[in-house]
């Protein structure tokens, strides 16, 4: 596991070196995911040129999921003029009045975990920006869904 977290590290490090593009706010949609709310309202704030942060909220009939995930941004303009990939770390909270066991009410569950993220992104010339991630969390507290993941795509304007 050293190992692992080691090579992660020097890997994130070497890659860090290229010039990536995270210098604009971004605000929108992050359609998927985990816990069956269908969409988030998803916000980027750039922290510099190569680290943001992202929060999506998630609401539906049955609750509420509140993320955000530090991220750092790679240039992969290789590819084409526009892509990014990103991969970050973070952690989620939620309360819900649903059993994802039986499909029904329940009584009001909480949940408090940690996420991962990995994901690509084009950003358009007009100032509109599409990605695609998938962002597994390992959550507790009260008998919560105990891990939740989803690929998703989302669809932020940049200003």
């Amino acid at each position: 596991m050293k190992r692992f977290f080691l090579t992660l590290t020097l890997f994130v490090s070497m890659v860090g070196a290229l010039r990536a593009q995270a210098d604009n706010k971004a605000i929108g949609i992050r359609f998927g995911g985990g816990f069956g709310y269908g969409g988030e309202i998803s916000y980027q704030q750039p922290l510099n040129k190569d680290h943001r942060l992202e929060v999506d909220l998630g609401l539906n009939s049955w609750g509420f999921g509140l993320n955000g995930v530090y991220q750092w941004v790679w240039n992969l303009s290789d590819l084409a003029d526009g892509f990014n990939w990103y991969a970050g770390v973070g952690a989620g909270i939620g309360s819900y009045n649903f059993d994802y066991n039986t499909n029904r009410n329940a009584g009001h569950v909480a949940g408090l975990g940690i996420l991962g993220q990995i994901g690509i992104e084009y950003k358009f010339e007009i100032p509109i920006t599409l990605s695609l991630d998938y962002r597994p969390g390992i959550y507790v507290l009260n008998g919560f869904n105990p891990s939740v993941d989803g690929i998703c795509l989302a669809a932020r304007y940049r200003f």
